[in-house]
């Protein structure tokens, strides 16, 4: 069934490919620039990228590639059309989590993702989620375990224990801790020789890389208990973080993580590892009731960690940039959504987004056919219809954008 979907939705190459942007699209929506001034630029620079003209031609199509070579060489008013980013700061990370299933954890990371891309970011998404729902998304079905979030875990377990072997002689009593022995059956996985690039795929889109999940890491759980017992020492929930700061502090600018719907070691090491916590939620009483319990378990999670392990080098407990409160599925017509909508702003005072993302016939449709409104070409449907979808995305973005440029200065300089 899966590889049926990817028939009806991707290329016939089963394969998934990212649509050409229209002149309109690409003056107006992505680089903000007034449709006449953007192709004064074009036709007085003759260097620049000059996209495909379809068989209607009346517009200009341009990859995304084409798109960010135009943004790197462009200004307008001798302003640079690249965005905005913290010199000497590695990439922010943003978890996007919550307890409840059906909140549009998956939905908002693929819109937030693609969204940072048009916008002229470099993004990596790491999907925790067993469903894989994201990495089916961005066209990875044919994942093994082994380079999911799991591998990335059980790669940690080995080199922080060889490390822990390997630490020198206590010089006041010339002790020595307990040497930690793992099993054959992990260290023969060839897990702890993979480089950090093992784990990263491409997608369709080019400035937008991918550590994907499938459905056999769902073990990680039962998994990662017993690694757990066999080296108590080991901080589990660090092993994520351990990985993305061995990821050059420029290669990415944003970094965003899809939880699946529980409090685990695959969302600890999500949790730990992020600098804003991004909590999606739908606009009824019991997702309302599930997102309070789910902040109130974690914060008694995080304090269990930071309590139950030595700080050493991690920096415990646990502080946020940021925290958002996103309502989702959100119908500005009906007033039990409303309703909920202010209950929400009233209990997470200031920590609420103010541009829910509205349910419309684009979002539901993104969603059947495994794409983001950004994905769907605006010729398929209604322009009105279309442009209404991406504006509640281009909304909720630019927020959750702002919100990053706000505190992402205060994060450590890159060594």
């Amino acid at each position: 069934m899966q590889s049926h979907i990817r028939k009806q939705t991707f290329s016939p190459e089963n394969e998934k490919t990212l649509r050409r942007f229209s002149s309109w699209e690409v003056s107006e929506l992505i680089l903000k620039v007034n449709q006449s001034t953007f192709r004064g630029r074009l036709a007085a620079d003759p260097s620049l990228p000059d996209g495909l003209v379809e068989e209607d031609g009346r517009q200009r199509w341009y990859t995304l590639e084409e798109i960010n070579e135009i943004r790197r060489r462009m200004k307008i008013n001798r302003r640079s059309l690249l965005p905005k980013r913290p010199a000497n700061k590695r990439a922010f990370r943003a978890a996007i989590a919550n307890f409840k299933g059906g909140a549009g954890k998956s939905t908002v990371a693929l819109h937030f993702a693609h969204a940072a891309a048009l916008d002229g970011y470099r993004v990596l998404v790491v999907d925790f989620d067993p469903q894989a729902t994201l990495s089916h998304s961005m066209g990875l079905s044919d994942v093994a375990e082994d380079f999911t979030v799991w591998g990335i875990m059980a790669r940690d377990l080995i080199r922080e224990t060889d490390r822990m072997n390997a630490a020198p002689v206590a010089a006041e009593t010339g002790a020595r801790v307990p040497t930690r022995q793992l099993p054959a059956s992990i260290r023969d996985m060839g897990l702890g020789g993979l480089r950090n690039t093992d784990f990263i795929r491409p997608t369709a889109w080019p400035s937008i890389d991918i550590v994907p999940s499938c459905a056999n890491a769902a073990f990680v759980e039962f998994a990662s208990a017993q690694y757990r017992h066999l080296n108590p020492d080991w901080s589990f929930f660090a092993a994520v973080s351990r990985f993305l700061d061995g990821i050059a502090a420029d290669a990415y600018d944003l970094v965003i993580f899809d939880c699946p719907p529980a409090i685990g070691y695959q969302s600890m090491n999500a949790v730990f590892a992020a600098d804003m916590l991004y909590v999606p939620s739908g606009p009824g009483y019991w997702e309302y009731d599930s997102t309070t319990s789910f902040i109130g378990q974690l914060s008694e999670a995080l304090g269990d960690l930071s309590a139950g392990f030595p700080a050493g080098n991690l920096p415990l407990p646990k502080v946020f940039q940021d925290i958002r409160f996103l309502m989702t599925r959100y119908e500005p017509g009906n007033d039990l959504h409303r309703a909920m909508f202010e209950a929400f702003r009233k209990v997470f005072e200031g920590h609420v987004a103010e541009h829910p993302i509205e349910m419309t016939r684009a979002v539901e449709q993104s969603g059947r056919f495994l794409s983001s409104v950004y994905e769907i070409d605006y010729r398929d449907m209604t322009r009105e219809t279309w442009r209404r979808a991406r504006a509640t995305f281009d909304q909720a973005y630019e927020e959750f954008r702002d919100s990053i440029l706000a505190t992402w200065d205060q994060l450590e300089d890159a060594a």
